[in-house]
C-alpha cells in the first residue's frame, strides 16, 4: 500500500537521501552526460535528416475508374466503378518531375499532387499549422513491367532529391521510409536495409531492397532514403498476413530507377537493348533432370528466331558463365546488364556447352517500340491539337497495323504532350475516340468539334488506356 511503511524498516532520513543522490550523482554524471549528448546527436542528425527530405515528397492523388469488390453479385461478375487511390512520390527534378509507383496511377483519369508549403520538418508547430497546395499533375510515361511512373507538376518550385549509388548499399545501413501511409501525409519511419537483393521471383530480372522500416499501404512510390538523403529506392510493395506491415518492405533499387526516369522523361516509355535470348535462373531439379553440368547459375530458355543471339550461336542449353567478363550468378545481373548496354555495342559472353566453353560477342539491338513508330509519323505542327496539349496520330489501315490491342480501328492515338494548350489528363498511348458521344475519326474532326464548344462547356472523351476504356472529363474553361 502506497505510504505505509513496514515494521522493522528504519526511513532513511532526508538528509541521507540528498547525500546519496549527491555521491551518485558525482560519480555517474559524467557517463550519463555522454550518453545523453551521444543519444541527443542521433536525435538532432535524424531531425535535420527529416528537414531536408520532406519538402522533396509529395502525396499523390489519382481519381480514376476500375473493378470494384461487390459481394451482392457472383464471383464472375465484374463491376466497374469510380476509384480513389492515395500514394507518395518524390521529385527528382526540379523541373516539376515526380517518380511514383507505375500502380499507383493505374486507370487514373486525373492525377492531383498535394505540395508542401512553408516548413515542413515534422515538427508539431509546423504540423498543426501545416499548409498545402493541391495542384495538377500529367502522366509523362509508365513502365509497369518495373512498377516505376513518372509524373510532371508545371508552376510549382521544387527541391529534388539525389539517387545513390546502389553498388555502395550494405546490409544494416539505417534507412528512413517516406510518405502517406494509409492518407497520413508526411509520415517518416525509422529502420534498416534488412537485404540489399532480394529476387521476389526466381525467374524474373527484378531485385528489390528489403527493409523493415515500417511501410504500409499509401507508402507506394515514396523513397527510402539514407543517411545522407539519398533516395536508395522507391518503396513499392510488402509481404504481409495481416494487409499492413510486418517488418518486411520492398524498395525499387536507385539503379532501376535512374535509367527508367531518363527515358521515361525522352519517350514516355522504357527502351529495352536486347541480344534476343531468355535466360532462366538453374535449379537443383531442372540440373538434374537436363543432366546440367552444374546445379547452380543462369541457363538459356530461349534464343529468339533472327536474333544476333541466334546468329552468333548461343542455344537453348547453353549456361551463361560470364557477361562482359563479370560472373553471370543471376538472372537479374544478367537482365539490369543487358539493359545498361547501349544499342550497337556487343556483349562477350561465355557459356558452358555440355563441357565445352565457348565465347560469342553478340551485337546489341533496340526493337522499335510501336510507339516510336508511329511518332515518327506525327509532324509536330500538322498533328499539334492545341486546345488538348496533344500531338496526334489518326488510325488508319496502316496504324491499326502497327498498333496492338487496340479496340476498333478508329480514333486519335496520343503519341506526345505538348507544353501548348491546357493540362488535359491524356498520356502517351492514349486513344481518343469521342467527344460528347460523336467519334473522333480525324485530326481536323476533332479540331473541329472542340472548336465549336462555348466556353465552360462539359467535355467528356473515351478514351482506350491499357486496352480499357475510360472517360475523360473537364469544362473548355480549361482549355
Amino acid at each position: 500500500m502506497i505510504g505505509s511503511k513496514s515494521k522493522g524498516v528504519r526511513s532513511a532520513s532526508p538528509a541521507a537521501i540528498l547525500a546519496f543522490f549527491m555521491v551518485f550523482h558525482g560519480t555517474s554524471a559524467s557517463a550519463q552526460d555522454r550518453s545523453d549528448n551521444a543519444l541527443r546527436k542521433l536525435n538532432e542528425s535524424v531531425d535535420a535528416l527529416i528537414k531536408k527530405v520532406s519538402p522533396s515528397v509529395v502525396q499523390i492523388l489519382v481519381t480514376g475508374y476500375g473493378p470494384i469488390d461487390s459481394s451482392e453479385r457472383s464471383n464472375t461478375a465484374v463491376v466497374i466503378g469510380r476509384q480513389r487511390a492515395i500514394g507518395s512520390g518524390f521529385v527528382i527534378d526540379p523541373a516539376g518531375y515526380i517518380i511514383t509507383n507505375a500502380h499507383v496511377v493505374t486507370g487514373a483519369q486525373r492525377v492531383q499532387v498535394v505540395v508542401p508549403e512553408g516548413v515542413s520538418d515534422g515538427s508539431l508547430q509546423a504540423i498543426l499549422s501545416a499548409r498545402t497546395n493541391i495542384v495538377p499533375a500529367r502522366v509523362v510515361g509508365v513502365a509497369r513491367d518495373i512498377d516505376v511512373a513518372l509524373l510532371k507538376v508545371d508552376n510549382v518550385k521544387f527541391t529534388a532529391l539525389p539517387l545513390a549509388q546502389y553498388r555502395n548499399i550494405h546490409q544494416g545501413e539505417i534507412v528512413l521510409a517516406f510518405g502517406s501511409p494509409e492518407g497520413l501525409r508526411n509520415t517518416v519511419t525509422l529502420g534498416v536495409v534488412s537485404s540489399v537483393a532480394r529476387q521476389i521471383d526466381p525467374d524474373s530480372p527484378m531485385v528489390y531492397i528489403q527493409t523493415d522500416a515500417p511501410i504500409n499501404p499509401g507508402n507506394s512510390g515514396g523513397p527510402l532514403v539514407n543517411v545522407d538523403g539519398e533516395v536508395l529506392g522507391i518503396n513499392t510493395f510488402i509481404l504481409s498476413q495481416s494487409g499492413g506491415n510486418e517488418g518486411l518492405g520492398f524498395a525499387i533499387p536507385s539503379s532501376v530507377v535512374g535509367v527508367a526516369y531518363q527515358q521515361l522523361r525522352k519517350f514516355g516509355h522504357i527502351h529495352r537493348a536486347q541480344i534476343g535470348i531468355g535466360v532462366q535462373t538453374i535449379s537443383p531439379v531442372l540440373a538434374a533432370a537436363l543432366n546440367l553440368p552444374r546445379s547452380y547459375g543462369v541457363i538459356v530458355s530461349d534464343v529468339l528466331p533472327g536474333s544476333p543471339s541466334l546468329t552468333a550461336g548461343v542455344r537453348v542449353g547453353d549456361i551463361l558463365l560470364t557477361v562482359d567478363g563479370r560472373a553471370a550468378d543471376s538472372v537479374p545481373y544478367v537482365s539490369f546488364r543487358l539493359m545498361s548496354v547501349d544499342a550497337g555495342a556487343k556483349v562477350h559472353l561465355e557459356v558452358l556447352r555440355g563441357k565445352e566453353k565457348l565465347a560469342f560477342d553478340v551485337p546489341v539491338v533496340e526493337p522499335p517500340h510501336e510507339m516510336d513508330q508511329i511518332a515518327s509519323l506525327a509532324d509536330p505542327e500538322k498533328n499539334l491539337v492545341r486546345p488538348l496539349g496533344i500531338i496526334g496520330v489518326e488510325i488508319d489501315q496502316k496504324i491499326a497495323a502497327m498498333a496492338q490491342d487496340l479496340r476498333d480501328p478508329f480514333g486519335i492515338i496520343v503519341v506526345a504532350r505538348s507544353s501548348e494548350g491546357a493540362d488535359i489528363p491524356l498520356t502517351t498511348g492514349d486513344v481518343i475516340r469521342t467527344l460528347n458521344g460523336r467519334p473522333m475519326t480525324t485530326l481536323e474532326r476533332l479540331r473541329a468539334a472542340l472548336q465549336s464548344l462555348p466556353p465552360g462547356a462539359p467535355v467528356v472523351l473515351q478514351i482506350q488506356r491499357d486496352q480499357r476504356l475510360l472517360f475523360v472529363a473537364f469544362t473548355l474553361d480549361q482549355l
